[in-house]
């Protein structure tokens, strides 16, 4: 049976306007025209030199695009977005009191009765992710569907660590992190053909020069306590850096060479484990990437 929870701290930001589709597509990194009203894209806003600043999910609807965003950095992401406005015409929109964001996964999870007046879409970064609904306020103060049960928001926050899929700000750094060492390339959240973005020239340098040093990856925690720095030592030697983590599972950002399983990686008092997950492309780490010819 399918299981579901509300989504803690989850916004939803309105860009509409005649010109809504032409200012997205200068700026985020994935292909707006690719969106519709059932079938998200998963893009990013980077700095000029390709570092992370806000991930989202991306809706096109009758009246503008819906922005799946962090709720307490929607504000940030608002800001942002005004100063490359200049003269296009957009209008900017907080519309986070009037959704409430659910996520449901697991068998029968596609299907699942929902709300008429849901908004349902299937997590473009994985299908183990299963599907988000967008619930207006009005009706968040009931089970989303009696076709799935109810778990707390860890279980799902278990799942994605598992899985190897970062979050900001706790896992994707805020001007800090990029995006192919967190796995955005896998995880459908970038589009090589639709021309250039904020920080493209970077990211797209960092794939096809095969400059992917690290990577986001999902790490089992073992007893004691990890270190308050979050410092990933082997032998003796940095080797990353613990981001989120509960319940025995984490995210850390490796060095790929920590990776081998020769020697046992230590945090603090715990050691971690880490896994491969099977999305991972494994031709990042070797060596230039070819541009596909198609």
């Amino acid at each position: 049976m399918a299981e579901w929870t509300w989504a803690e701290g989850r916004g939803i930001v309105r860009v509409a306007g005649v010109d809504a589709e032409e200012f997205l597509q200068g700026l985020i990194s994935n292909d707006v025209t690719k969106a519709g009203p059932e079938a998200a894209i998963y893009a990013a806003l980077l700095t000029p030199q390709g570092k992370f600043l806000h991930d989202f999910f991306v809706l096109r609807m009758a009246d503008g695009f819906l922005f799946e965003c962090e709720a307490e950095r929607r504000a940030d992401l608002l800001l942002r977005l005004k100063r490359y406005k200049l003269r296009a015409k957009v209008d900017l929109v907080d519309e986070t009191d009037a959704w409430r964001v659910a996520v449901m996964w697991g068998q029968g999870a596609e299907t699942a009765g929902l709300p008429a007046t849901a908004i349902a879409f299937a997590d473009p970064r994985l299908p183990s992710l299963g599907i988000r609904v967008l619930v207006p306020v009005g009706q968040a103060n009931q089970p989303l569907t009696p076709d799935a049960s109810e778990a707390p928001f860890a279980a799902y926050e278990r799942l994605r660590r598992s899985l190897g899929v970062g979050a900001g700000p706790d896992d994707l750094l805020v001007e800090k992190s990029f995006l192919m060492e967190s796995g955005f390339d896998e995880l459908a959240g970038i589009d090589w053909r639709k021309g250039c973005y904020v920080g493209q020239e970077v990211t797209a340098r960092t794939k096809y020069r095969g400059l992917v040093r690290r990577r986001l990856t999902p790490v089992v925690l073992g007893s004691g306590l990890p270190a308050e720095d979050g410092r990933v030592m082997r032998n003796g030697r940095d080797v990353g850096e613990l981001r989120s983590h509960a319940d025995g599972m984490g995210l850390a950002m490796l060095k790929l060479e920590a990776l081998d399983g020769v020697e046992p990686l230590q945090c603090g008092d715990t050691v971690l484990t880490p896994t491969k997950p099977e999305w991972w492309d494994p031709t990042l780490s070797a060596g230039p990437a070819k541009v596909a010819a198609d």
